[in-house]
């Protein structure tokens, strides 16, 4: 069979969280710097060709999301594909084994919070080394777009983002569950890309997105502080994110495929 069943999948996640909570201190910080560069270069490439037809997208605001969504998965692909930690996937793989009590909540904090610092620093290195320094989005139209997407994503109130968190999280972490449905590399591709696609062309707020998205807005010119950065978006997007992978990916197939089936 080219899929693992639903069932199964959770079994390949719970053990999957067991390796991640071997990861020595290095490891885990390398593997996380990864996953910042590869989900922001897939922001980039959404960037470029998202906000790079101005005159067709100005009358079709649907197209835009949808370039923009259609390319964005490229950096989950890289992370699942080439191997990497992100932050937001992990929030759903270590839930069966902590509800089922094969490992600590501990394991789950340390590894979220080491993973989340090392993603950052891997999105602010690839924002200003060859993004900023680069001069790639110097240039209008990707100027004004990238400084409007985050401004955007720093106006709303903490409530709007942490739900947009969730959404974006679920799909996410289903993204993730779909690929390791599959178990050769064209079925793993298709399976992320869909939920990906989905959740960016909604406008969901993705916290490790948007360590580069807003960082790199700033550099461009962005009035916006560090602290509308923090409070206004990383803070509500991350703890949404937290909500949805933990609690409606990990935390309902685990009661589904493990608490109920032992009853």
């Amino acid at each position: 069979m080219s899929l693992l069943t639903p069932k199964e999948i959770v079994g390949y996640a719970s053990k999957a969280a067991v390796d991640k909570g071997n990861y020595g201190f290095k490891k885990t910080m390398v593997m996380s710097f990864l996953a910042g560069v590869y989900i922001s270069m897939g922001g980039l490439l959404a960037v470029l060709i998202g906000y790079g037809f101005p005159e067709i997208s100005q009358g079709n605001p649907g197209l835009q999301k949808f370039l923009m969504g259609a390319f964005f998965p490229i950096g989950l692909i890289l992370v699942v594909l080439a191997g990497a930690e992100l932050f937001t996937g992990n929030t759903a793989y270590f839930i069966p084994n902590v509800m089922s009590g094969r490992q600590p909540w501990s394991a789950a904090f340390k590894n979220w919070t080491l993973v989340w610092i090392g993603n950052f620093i891997g999105s602010l290195f690839f924002a200003y080394f060859l993004v900023y320094v680069t001069h790639i989005l110097h240039k209008d139209p990707w100027q004004t777009g990238i400084i409007d997407l985050a401004t955007m994503k720093t106006s709303n109130s903490f409530f709007v983002t942490f739900c947009k968190g969730v959404g974006a999280n679920w799909l996410v972490c289903l993204a993730m569950w779909l690929g390791m449905s599959a178990k050769d590399t064209f079925g793993k591709i298709i399976g992320i890309w869909w939920p990906v696609m989905t959740f960016v062309a909604i406008g969901y707020e993705h916290c490790i997105a948007n360590m580069f998205f807003i960082p790199i807005a700033m550099l461009e010119g962005g009035d916006i502080s560090v602290m509308d950065m923090i409070v206004k978006n990383l803070i509500p997007s991350t703890l949404g994110n937290i909500a949805g992978g933990a609690i409606f990916v990990g935390g309902l197939y685990w009661y589904i495929f493990e608490k109920l089936e032992k009853k």
